[in-house]
């Protein structure tokens, strides 16, 4: 079928279609006409995918004296949250979403089987925009909860249930597409929003596209994109099957501020939820709550009362490991009233995070009164500052496995700090930018970048709080 067509239809520019000029441009161009190159790459993945998930679920624990480099648990733990999902989130914020669209296994094999499935087209339902936050969060809760970066047990329930519904929706939905990717992935929505500000793109030039008179190869987008009118880089997954299409499609640098400050780019409301509610509100409490001195008085507080009042079911530890975590070999097993405090502190306290969040881009929108101004656009800039944020804590992992190494981490405080701020500074200037274009007075802009250094100072608090302080 033609519409599925997904080769570049020529392997050189022919001379009334010129060669898209620079190095990126080029780039892109090779990945449209590599596409067996780039499959081949994603089964690769695939296997040590599956192998880093599932192996080490049946392994032991390891020995104390073991090392990552001699014990495959450790090495797989550690390859995973110490280096992959750091290095997914680095990727995204630099490249875009280049990881979904060229190397994510679940994406790889969800469009794969989907040339065999039923085909069906896509109900009311799935298309829901809010399905990403929705996923995120019960994803983030629920590993938290099974503790899935400390026991491969968990690791291989979450992340291999993330799999299995990615082949089934595949299975179900949509023919040669990535439906699970697009609707229903639970960091589809996180990396939406970190690919705002990364400084490349596929930029479509929209007259160009609509002067073209030659021929052409439909192009099999598998994110269901119209790339024709695509304006943002949040759901481009960056394959660069549709690099030179039309000769109007070209990989390109742009400033990491310019799609936030195009008053004519979206700034969606789920893009903005996810980002204060998600990013920075679930995910902030999800890394921090093992060292937060408020859950644990609070822990013992509650204990001691149903001790007192003799009621102890809550402090039960006969609980399933796919339910909370439950390791009696390794000494930790959470009781429900662990489970019900953690459950209580993500929620709530990612809630309150968010919403506290919200108050400066709520502020600064009121006080422009101007309609492209609103607070969804505001929210966005704090972008740079939640990029910053998912991998200081994501890091976290990583330096946790190093300390066990006893590598030398005497530069982790001045990284951290240097990270920290760029978010912070980068949040600023996105807002400063945003209030220039504002045609108000200059008591009220100056009021709206003070309202917008709120949430700043907020998260440069709180991960204060984590690393020097608890």
């Amino acid at each position: 079928m033609a519409e599925h067509v997904i080769a570049f239809h020529a392997s050189r520019p022919t001379p009334d279609q010129p060669a898209a000029s620079g190095r990126l441009a080029r780039i892109g161009l090779f990945l449209r006409r590599h596409r067996k190159l780039i499959i081949s790459v994603q089964w690769i993945i695939v296997v040590l995918y599956a192998a880093m998930v599932i192996i080490p679920a049946f392994l032991p624990l390891p020995p104390e004296d073991a090392h990552i480099w001699d014990n495959l648990r450790l090495f797989a733990q550690f390859c995973f949250w110490g280096l992959w999902w750091p290095g997914v989130m680095i990727a995204t914020v630099t490249m875009g979403r280049v990881w979904c669209g060229l190397f994510c296994p679940e994406g790889a094999v969800s469009e794969w089987v989907s040339q065999y499935g039923r085909g069906k087209a896509l109900p009311r339902w799935l298309k829901w925009t809010g399905w990403p936050f929705v996923a995120f969060v019960c994803t983030t809760v629920y590993g938290q909860l099974v503790s899935v970066y400390e026991y491969p047990q968990a690791a291989l329930l979450v992340l291999g249930g993330s799999t299995i519904a990615a082949i089934g929706i595949g299975l179900l939905y949509g023919r040669e597409k990535r439906i699970w990717c697009r609707y229903l992935c639970p960091a589809s929505g996180v990396f939406a929003v970190l690919a705002k500000i990364a400084p490349v793109h596929y930029k479509v030039d929209r007259d160009a596209w609509d002067r073209y008179q030659g021929d052409f190869e439909p192009v099999n987008c598998a994110p269901l994109l119209d790339v024709r009118r695509m304006t943002s880089a949040s759901e481009c997954h960056g394959c660069g099957r549709c690099a030179g299409q039309r000769d109007a499609v070209t990989f390109s640098a742009r400033s990491p501020f310019a799609e936030v400050l195009d008053l004519d780019a979206p700034a969606r409301t789920p893009d903005a939820l996810t980002l204060v509610y998600g990013v920075l509100g679930v995910a902030t409490a999800a890394f921090q709550w093992t060292l937060s001195p408020w859950l644990l008085a609070i822990k013992l507080a509650a204990a001691d009362w149903l001790v007192e009042h003799n009621h102890f079911a809550l402090l039960d530890n006969d609980v399933p490991w796919w339910l909370l975590t439950h390791y009696p070999e390794a000494s930790d097993m959470f009781t429900w009233l662990d489970g019900a405090l953690v459950l209580g502190y993500l929620l709530g306290g990612g809630f309150l995070l968010g919403s506290a969040l919200l108050v400066g881009p709520a502020i600064a929108a009121r006080l422009l009164r101007t309609q492209t101004l609103n607070w969804q656009r505001f929210t966005l800039a704090l972008t740079p500052l939640a990029a910053a944020s998912v991998i200081l804590g994501l890091s976290m992992l990583t330096v946790t496995h190093l300390k066990a190494e006893h590598f030398w981490l005497g530069w982790l405080p001045y990284f951290r700090i240097s990270l920290l701020s760029a978010g912070c500074l980068g949040s600023l200037w996105l807002a400063f930018g945003l209030i220039r274009q504002a045609p108000s007075s200059l008591p009220s802009r100056a009021s709206a970048l003070f309202a917008m250094l709120l949430p700043n100072a907020l998260m440069a608090t709180v991960w204060t709080l984590v690393f020097f302080i608890w």
